[in-house]
């Protein structure tokens, strides 16, 4: 039986492979993604939300910088990166064309298991601080 860091693990790799299906199928299929955007609930949900992101940023980046050995959850510090050089969808149902520019994002993942897949995977970085980075005055999407 895999532990949570493990599967987490596996997931950061597949993440910056851009490869949604390998990220999905780490998940249970009532797989639940909490993010600072929304709740994903299944894989369905999950790879519509992962799909969107590396559309919209074509070179994005994990670079995880913290992640305890506990067993589960798996706590992951993390950074990541990327251009914003396809339309993003705002919080608030706005897309944002392309803006060229660079994100360089901080957040914490948190990640629980049952049977070796994701049950809830809980991300939280500063939307804020995203949407600053991508050119948007504070309150724009909030």
């Amino acid at each position: 039986m895999a532990s949570a860091r493990e599967i987490k693990t596996v997931c950061v790799e597949a993440y910056n492979r851009h490869d949604v299906k390998a990220m999905v199928c780490l998940f249970a299929p009532a797989g639940v993604l909490v993010t600072p955007a929304g709740i994903q609930e299944g894989r369905e949900e999950v790879a519509w939300y992962y799909t969107h992101w590396f559309d919209a940023f074509s070179d994005l980046k994990v670079t995880a910088w913290t992640m305890p050995t506990t067993d589960d959850p798996a706590v992951t510090e993390f950074t990541i990166t990327g251009t914003q050089d396809g339309p993003f969808l705002l919080s608030e149902g706005v897309e944002l064309p392309a803006t060229g520019r660079r994100i360089a994002l901080r957040g914490v993942s948190v990640c629980t298991i049952e049977d070796d897949l994701v049950v809830t995977d809980r991300d939280y970085y500063d939307q804020l601080e995203l949407y600053s980075q991508l050119g948007l005055p504070v309150g724009v999407g909030v």
